[in-house]
């Protein structure tokens, strides 16, 4: 495995790459890995693809600085575990190579609105700076495919967006949401929630799977994303930013349940001051989750 943490070492790496013919997928990280973020990789490697992953924090996306100051830092066992991965490259740059011009000047995106809704609204200005560090990796790297996890369903939205805007021939593949037996997603903000933290955490996983079932029974949505936020009021959590069925690809709400719709539950809740994310997709489609 590689490890380049500049931009010239970069691109000199990529060129005779391009220059073998070779295809690159590309997996970009913000560290702290776990099992899911190696399932992208392990995807990569199975399509014959050099595999690239980056890991660098980005500044420009957490509009709390007190999150950003906390995000785990793992890098000596990410490292390793990418190595055991059969990662090809490791881009691990710094601030300054990816904002050689610092972060005050930087490029807007227009994402209509995917970028005002559930994570949008409580993360103002969050989405942009998303696509502003994936924008400078993708120049970068220069893969084929690009491969994100599901967890973060909105993020994979917007970043399909932003492909569009950019007229981008990547294909973007959005890889299945990995669960611990308790079914708590994987995540590296986990690793800040206590035992007892981590088993309450459980509760996102049951109150989306319950209300999935439910919506079968004909139980008006609204009682049903009511009902949820009370299972997790009780199971601990201190809020509920949003727990909502919306329309997969808009992410407009979804007042009336048609099981022909392609539709997805996202929820967004703090336990232990950690605020975790998740979702559910309720058809499965074979097409459902992928875009070129």
């Amino acid at each position: 495995m590689i490890l380049i943490k500049t931009v010239p070492e970069l691109h000199n790496w990529i060129v005779k790459q391009h220059q073998k013919g070779a295809k690159i997928g590309f997996v970009p990280t913000m560290g702290a890995l776990h099992n899911g973020h190696i399932s992208l990789i392990t995807n990569s490697k199975k399509q014959n693809l050099l595999t690239v992953c980056s890991i660098f924090v980005n500044p420009t996306q957490f509009n709390d600085s007190a999150d950003f100051e906390k995000y785990p830092q793992t890098i000596e066992s990410d490292l390793l575990a990418l190595e055991k991965a059969g990662t090809d490259l490791v881009f691990l740059p710094t601030q300054a190579q990816i904002y050689p011009n610092g972060i005050a000047d930087r490029p807007k995106y227009d994402l209509g609105n995917l970028e005002n809704v559930l994570e949008g609204k409580y993360r103002p200005g969050h989405f942009q700076g998303v696509c502003q560090v994936v924008d400078k990796l993708l120049e970068l790297v220069q893969p084929q495919k690009l491969f994100l996890g599901q967890k973060d369903y909105q993020q994979c939205m917007v970043i399909s967006k932003l492909l569009s805007i950019k007229q981008s021939a990547i294909e973007l593949v959005i890889c299945p949401t990995l669960r611990e037996p308790s079914g708590l997603a994987m995540s590296s903000r986990n690793m800040r929630l206590k035992d007892d933290g981590r088993h309450n955490a459980a509760m996102i996983f049951q109150v989306l799977s319950h209300i999935q079932t439910q919506l079968k029974q004909s139980i008006s949505i609204n009682q049903l994303i009511e009902g949820g936020k009370n299972m997790l009021i009780e199971a601990g959590f201190e809020s509920i930013d949003y727990l909502e069925l919306v329309e997969a690809q808009s992410l407009e709400p979804i007042k009336q349940w048609d099981s022909q719709k392609q539709a997805v539950l996202l929820i967004a809740a703090f336990l232990e001051g950690v605020r975790l994310i998740d979702n559910l997709p309720l058809i499965n489609d074979n097409n459902f989750l992928q875009f070129s």
